[in-house]
């Protein structure tokens, strides 16, 4: 982040850009190998949230997902026992339920700048805890705080250590357990259905509930393949290697969520013809961001990757609820600008 959380305590507002997060997959959702959940993501530089909050004499909200921005506000201010009024206009947001974390992305923009405005000096997991955010993943809050592809340790299946110590409460995010740079020369090719949103809420929830049965050894298998291949792979920059990992975790995972999707691996069937394309020209890093329906493809090289997205946009010229776009990751988090 641009500032350290003291630089914020004195100024009149701050301006924040959160990038999105792409969430790769789940290790283990039934917590069959000693944890819950358990996930690997990766922030990106685009799209991303924009915030601006300043103090005033009385509160406002405007712009896109404007009342969303002010629970946050309101919610960080009640947990502080914070007084003063602030205005919050949302520049830009990242598009609702579409599995680049919006919610996540826009509450801590707005909590985390509300608290340390107010020289409370939180980081993001303080404030998403504070804001109920990260109860299976902690991929958006690392991402905000310091980009990067990020894997946490899921949820504990009891809060005993084992030696007598008291674990993080069952509300307390996940544990951070790796976190390395999304290598500069990969792209990310995003595949956008403008036509459907992801499950949320309370959809989400009921989905969650009745998936069938997480198979044990599939759950040790996924730990292995990202463990052993996946973050080596990504720590010397080999994309292949590494999209190897996620395009086999993600068509298992897709075939564990089809009861909930449809009957298929992507909720958008038109997302998937167009990631279709792009396993066909020998891209094998792709799958679905959470419940989509943004669908992306790991390319380690530039030029490549723009080929393979003017392909795209050939392709499906005639499909105008896709969009396409090639973006690179964010390996720095928020940036804040004092106002």
């Amino acid at each position: 982040m641009a500032l350290s959380p003291l630089d914020l305590a004195h100024a009149a507002g701050v301006t924040v850009r959160a990038p999105a997060r792409l969430h790769l997959g789940f290790l283990d959702l039934g917590g069959a190998v000693g944890r819950r959940f358990g996930s690997l993501g990766m922030a990106i530089d685009r799209p991303a949230t924009e915030v601006t909050v300043k103090r005033a004499d009385a509160d406002a909200e405007s712009g896109p997902d404007a009342a969303r921005a002010a629970r946050a506000r309101d919610a960080v201010r009640a947990a502080l026992g914070v007084t003063q009024a602030f205005t919050v206009a949302v520049d830009s947001a990242l598009p609702a339920h579409n599995g680049l974390g919006s919610g996540t992305q826009l509450a801590l923009a707005v909590g985390v700048s509300v608290a340390r405005l107010s020289g409370h000096p939180l980081s993001a997991r303080e404030v998403a805890t504070l804001l109920g955010r990260g109860r299976r993943s902690a991929i958006g809050m690392e991402a905000f705080e310091t980009g990067g592809a990020i894997l946490d340790g899921g949820k504990a299946m009891t809060t005993s250590t084992g030696d007598g110590a008291a674990a993080a409460g069952p509300g307390a995010p996940p544990p951070l357990l790796a976190r390395l740079p999304v290598p500069e020369a990969w792209r990310i090719l995003l595949v956008y259905d403008r036509a459907r949103e992801g499950l949320s809420g309370d959809a989400e929830m009921k989905a969650m509930a009745t998936l069938p049965p997480f198979p044990p050894e599939r759950a040790a298998h996924f730990c292995h393949l990202v463990l052993l291949k996946a973050l080596p792979a990504l720590a010397v920059g080999d994309a292949k290697a590494f999209g190897a990992v996620i395009g086999e975790w993600q068509r298992g995972l897709g075939d564990h969520y089809a009861a909930a999707q449809g009957g298929a691996r992507f909720l958008s069937a038109d997302v998937a013809a167009a990631i279709a394309v792009l396993e066909g020209d020998g891209v094998p890093g792709v799958g679905q961001s959470s419940w989509g329906p943004t669908g992306f493809a790991i390319v380690g090289d530039a030029a490549e990757a723009e080929a393979l997205l003017e392909t795209l946009r050939q392709r499906f010229a005639s499909s105008t609820n896709l969009f396409f776009d090639c973006v690179r990751g964010n390996n720095r988090g928020a940036e804040f600008v004092a106002l």
